[in-house]
């Protein structure tokens, strides 16, 4: 699978059978579009295999004939100097380019930029693309980087208190200690984020084409690096989106989100569609989870219901004396605040002796029982 690292000419990848299967039918076993959009380079000369590969499957053409023999005149005099070119430097290319390429590729070149239309519409523009690689290269300190591989939603406790639900095939990098006047991460996939208010410090999410900008609050981003748009969804508090500097046609307008507002960025166009009612998107419905659509708000609730309610919220698991605290009820709001807080808040409320320890996705309680 390294060896296409290597690959530096169009030719190594139409050689390559599984970069045919992922172009020619959709099958990706080889992670083909992770790789590609790590770098932009690299995507722009996998785009040109990709448009010569596709074109091949063009069955019928409605050029006129001038068209058609200037294309085949320009081709051959492309194949003619390539030829020379191969038999001065590595043989075993020339080889190969005879007895499988030369013979297809003068038909393959002039029905290429019949294949334009199909890129515009259905790639994003490489020129506009920021990776997830490249907004990590433009951090000078030292990130941790947390992916999640599993088939669950994974629990992150960043150093300031604030929480990050990463949902699976996510991955999300930050600082172990935010230093500066800012905090900073760099998302790749889709998270839940719920931010330790703290205004002298505002919190900063990159994911692809767009910085999310808050000071304490809860939302959702969805950045995947093979999908058309960006989403991002407000529960609580207020956040500002805008375009990254990385994009050539940036500009520094602000999107201004409130709660139950969504934001949809398409990348192709580098436009932003405001969303006001979330209720009416049936993307953006679908998509819900638990914990954007559970209360927070307790009113002499027992301590067993609580627990429950942030199990379901979090995916995650909490262990606790039940015997110790099933007489205990709490009345308290835990809206906003990310999951260490509302543990902390918990314990605090039940009694003095009562803690919590995080361990990735379970959460142990132990106490002597209520106040």
């Amino acid at each position: 699978m390294q060896k296409r690292n290597k690959y530096s000419e169009i030719e190594d990848f139409l050689a390559d059978e599984s970069f045919q299967l992922w172009i020619l039918s959709k099958k990706d076993d080889q992670n083909w579009e992770e790789w590609t959009v790590e770098n932009q380079k690299r995507a722009k000369l996998v785009e040109n295999a990709r448009l010569l590969l596709l074109a091949m499957k063009v069955a019928n053409s409605d050029l006129p004939p001038s068209k058609i023999q200037s294309a085949l005149e320009s081709t051959w005099r492309k194949i003619e100097e390539k030829e020379i070119f191969q038999k001065q430097t590595i043989r075993s290319k020339v080889a190969f380019l005879h007895k499988y390429w030369l013979a297809g590729v003068a038909a393959t070149l002039f029905f290429a930029f019949l294949s334009v239309w199909i890129y515009e519409n259905n790639f994003v523009r490489t020129s506009n693309v920021v990776t997830y690689n490249e907004l990590i290269e433009e951090n000078k300190e030292g990130l941790v980087e947390q992916t999640n591989n599993s088939d669950k939603s994974q629990i992150i406790t960043l150093s300031d208190g604030s929480s990050v639900l990463l949902q699976p095939n996510s991955k999300l990098s930050y600082p172990k200690i935010f230093t500066g006047n800012e905090r900073k991460v760099y998302l790749s996939g889709e998270g839940f984020f719920e931010i330790s208010k703290n205004p002298k410090k505002p919190f900063f999410v990159y994911a692809n084409e767009i910085v999310t900008r808050v000071v304490g609050t809860s939302f959702r981003i969805k950045a995947f690096p093979d999908q058309q748009n960006v989403e991002v969804l407000v529960r609580t508090g207020k956040v500002r989106v805008k375009s990254n500097e990385l994009i050539a046609s940036s500009n520094s307008k602000e999107v201004v989100l409130l709660p139950n507002q969504a934001l949809r960025f398409v990348r192709k166009d580098l436009v932003f569609n405001k969303i006001t009612d979330i209720t009416k998107d049936e993307i953006l419905v679908r998509n819900v989870g638990n914990i954007e659509q559970l209360s927070f708000e307790f009113t002499d609730i027992p301590i067993a219901q609580i627990f429950e309610t942030i199990e379901q919220a979090y995916l995650i698991d909490i262990d606790y004396p039940k015997d110790k605290l099933k007489d205990c009820h709490l009345t308290t709001s835990l809206s906003d605040q990310p999951l260490s807080e509302k543990l902390r808040i918990i314990c605090k409320s039940i009694g003095n002796d009562t803690t919590f320890e995080m361990n990735g996705n379970q959460i142990i309680i132990t106490s002597e029982g209520c106040n």
